[in-house]
């Protein structure tokens, strides 16, 4: 059931956002526009509260619970960033905006890029293991919550090997065609 439930609020966030970029060019109501996409850490609320729910009315821990912690963190971390890249995308396409400007590939902006992706990346990661501790204190028994333990174990060495790929390009920078 939590499964469902993420993807739920993974289609409810994109729902909101599309809306209030919706709203927002094609109505031409920009405080409408704003009020939907500020309406999308609602959808994260929603989602820790129905784990919480489930894991208290007896569920046992698995995976799933964890990555709707995950979940959380990540879109608290990269949401803005998604928001602020569809909304250029929605400006210049419908409200006449600049065109948007396109990531760095080479060089050292790339490679200041890669690691603010790195660093948005362990802020989710420290998101996600406070609401999964959170999680675990909130539930308080430790047979049916040992599952959540192994996620953001898991999860660091996701964020570790994100580190040495995102880090090497500060040492070793992509160079452009020509070089």
């Amino acid at each position: 059931m939590i499964g469902i439930w993420i993807v739920g609020c993974e289609i409810a966030f994109w729902v909101l956002v599309l809306a209030g970029l919706s709203v927002r060019y094609l109505a031409g109501w920009k405080k409408g526009g704003a009020a939907l996409l500020l309406m999308t850490p609602v959808v994260d609320l929603l989602l820790i509260i129905l784990t919480i729910m489930d894991l208290r009315g007896g569920a046992e821990a698995e995976f799933m619970h964890g990555l709707a912690a995950v979940y959380i963190g990540v879109t608290i971390a990269f949401g803005h960033r998604m928001i602020h890249w569809a909304d250029e995308r929605f400006d210049y396409r419908f409200g006449g905006g600049p065109k948007p400007h396109k990531a760095p590939k080479y060089g050292k902006a790339h490679a200041r890029r890669e690691r603010q992706g790195w660093f948005r990346h362990a802020l989710a990661w420290v998101i996600g293991s406070i609401l999964i501790f959170l999680m675990i204190v909130v539930v308080n028994d430790p047979e049916r919550t040992e599952a959540l333990k192994q996620v953001p174990l898991l999860w660091a060495c996701i964020v570790g090997i994100d580190f040495v790929i995102s880090f090497s390009y500060t040492l070793w920078p992509r160079k452009g065609k020509g070089y």
